[in-house]
Formats: C-alpha cells, sequence, structure tokens
C-alpha cells in the first residue's frame, strides 16, 4: 500500500505479517473509540481521521489508552491516520505492544479511503490464468484459445501487423472487476510473444509501444479448432455460445482452422461484428426482414407458385427455415 497510499508505518511493523485484509472496504472507528465495540470488521482498514484523533485528544491519558486498547485489542489488521496527523502516544504504544500495524498517510481522508478502496478491490479480486492470447482489436478485448500449436500466437503477430495490438501471449492472467473481466500478462512475459521457428520476440521493440497495452478489458472469447468434417459449424450466426470465467459469461465462437483461411481477418471481423450487435444490428434479423417483406409483397392473381419467383427455389428453403425458427428474435438477441 505504500505506493498508491503514500503511507508510512509508524507502529507494529511485525504485525506486517501476517494481519489479513479480507475485505477492500474500510471502516471509521468512531464509536469503538467511544466503547461501542460492537460491528467492528477487524478485517478492514481501521481509518483514523480528523474526527477520531480530535475526540482521543478530549480524553485524560488514562481514557484515552483504555480507548485505543479497546480497538486494538480486538486484532484488527490495521489503522491508517490521514493527513499526516501526530499518532497519539497511547496508540503507538499499543500498537507497538500488540504488534498492530499502524499507518500514516498525508492524504486527507476522502482520497485516502477512495484510493485504499480501488486498490483493495484490485488486490482482493477474484484471479486466475488461462492458456490463451489476449489482444486489442478495435477496442474489443479478444480471448483466443484453443490447443497449443494451432496458431493462437501467430494469428495475435499478424493482427499486431494490421494495426491492432497484443496485450498477453500463452498465459492471460484474469480478474473479475464486478461484473467484467480484465485480462493482462504477468511482468516476466510482458510485451513478449513466442512464434514457433521464430522463439521469443518483443512486439513492443519490434512495431513500437504502441503495439502493446498492459491491460483490456476482455468482451469476446474465440476458439480455434482443427476443422471436423464431422461436425456441423454455425453458418448463420443463430447459434449463442458463452464461455465461463469467475463466474462471467463471455460472447464465444468457434473457429474452425483449416489451410487456406485468413484466421485473423475472420477474428477481425467477428470484432467488427460484435460491435454491431451491441449497437443492435443483425446480419441474420435483417435477412428475415428481407425474406418477410418478399414473402408479403402483393402478387399478380394469375402469377402461379412456380412462375413466382418469390416463392421458388433458394428464397422459399429461407422462408420455410425461418418459419420454423420462431425463436430466431431471441436467439439473436
Amino acid at each position: 500500500m505504500r505506493e498508491p497510499l503514500d503511507v508510512e508505518i509508524c507502529a507494529g511493523e511485525r504485525g506486517l505479517e501476517d494481519r489479513l485484509l479480507r475485505s477492500p472496504r474500510i471502516q471509521k472507528p468512531g464509536l469503538a473509540l467511544a466503547g461501542f465495540l460492537d460491528f467492528i470488521h477487524i478485517d478492514r482498514v481501521q481509518v483514523l481521521g480528523q474526527t477520531e484523533l480530535t475526540y482521543l485528544g478530549t480524553l485524560s491519558s488514562e481514557r484515552r489508552r483504555e480507548a485505543v486498547r479497546g480497538l486494538v485489542g480486538l486484532g484488527v489488521a490495521c489503522a491508517l491516520i490521514t493527513k499526516s496527523q501526530e499518532a497519539p502516544a497511547e496508540l503507538v504504544l499499543e500498537c507497538q505492544e500488540s504488534d498492530t500495524p499502524l499507518l500514516r498517510t498525508s492524504l486527507v481522508s476522502a482520497e485516502a479511503i477512495r484510493r485504499c478502496i480501488n486498490y483493495l478491490e484490485d488486490l482482493l479480486t477474484p484471479r486466475t490464468s488461462v492458456h490463451g492470447v489476449l489482444v486489442d482489436v478495435d477496442g474489443v478485448g479478444i480471448l483466443m484459445t484453443g490447443v497449443s500449436g494451432i496458431g493462437k500466437s501467430e494469428t495475435a503477430l499478424d493482427l499486431v501487423l494490421r494495426g491492432h495490438r497484443l496485450v498477453a501471449d500463452d498465459v492471460v492472467e484474469v480478474r473479475r472487476r464486478g461484473e467484467d473481466l480484465v485480462g493482462q500478462a504477468s511482468e516476466l512475459i510482458q510485451n513478449l510473444i513466442e512464434i514457433r521457428g521464430l522463439g521469443i520476440l518483443n512486439v513492443s521493440e519490434l512495431y513500437g509501444v504502441a503495439a502493446t497495452r498492459l491491460h483490456k478489458r476482455i468482451e469476446l472469447h474465440v476458439e480455434f479448432e482443427e476443422w471436423r468434417s464431422d461436425r456441423n459449424y454455425d453458418r448463420l450466426g443463430l447459434d449463442q455460445h458463452t464461455y465461463d470465467i469467475l463466474g462471467v459469461k463471455l460472447t464465444s465462437i468457434l473457429l474452425p482452422i483449416r489451410p487456406g483461411r485468413n484466421v485473423a481477418a475472420l477474428v477481425e471481423v467477428a470484432a467488427r461484428n460484435l460491435l454491431l450487435q451491441m449497437r443492435g444490428h443483425s446480419a441474420p434479423r435483417e435477412l428475415k426482414r428481407r425474406i418477410d417483406r418478399e414473402l408479403n409483397r402483393p402478387q399478380r392473381a394469375d402469377a402461379s407458385d412456380e412462375t413466382n419467383p418469390s416463392h421458388s427455389g433458394p428464397l422459399r428453403e429461407a422462408a420455410g427455415f425461418f418459419e420454423a425458427t420462431d425463436h430466431i428474435e431471441d436467439e439473436v438477441e
């Protein structure tokens, strides 16, 4: 916490090793100092601002020590003094004897609380690692997964050549922020990519710092799979699949790979198509509207089904498909 909160340690340094913070929320222990010790959460940062320290200053030395001992004796994780205020001698003594970390920051209470919550939320958020590649394509964070050697890194490099950005290769560290997922590379492999036959490459040095970014919100999952003749792949864009990471469901696409397919271009199109869908545009839904409009067009009374182009060939097949698929709107949405 030293960097984000600009803190110094006043007492209880040994407690830094075994005191645990389990919640990103903070607590102002004013009532606890007044003797009401219920509802104190010992796994939170106890913020002592000007109000709390001014109250302690009104007490006699003996009562001040009792008030401090009541709070510290609960085994709180740590206490944070704001605005660089002088810590009462009784507080320093009790924290030192009980190995309770007593910290101090120059920030005012409101700013210290804001930074503390943001920092702890990021630190304590659920995390996992995913074998894959994360890229930023037109502002869309795309997580590409698949078996080793299928071409994820080569696709990422091709996307970089197209002007997009690499976030992480091989291992993506994912953390959950509310209902969002944020991915990044570990510091050890940051900006690096492995290309079989070429080895390890530094994308930032090869193509400039604009070709990489440190982290990105993940919005789309693309799974690479070797083309299988026995599998029926989605040809209309109606199949809706999701990929679960840390309880968050991502829109997922299964992309078959075989020689001759421009995979990087397909991933780029998938990103742009997702942006269109987020704005309410859907090619399958537009096709349905066109077919309905054609079927409902007035026809001449003497026109037979055989001579009516709107009821023949591919159009008839498409109409039959959509009539049999009444739930298309729900699936597309």
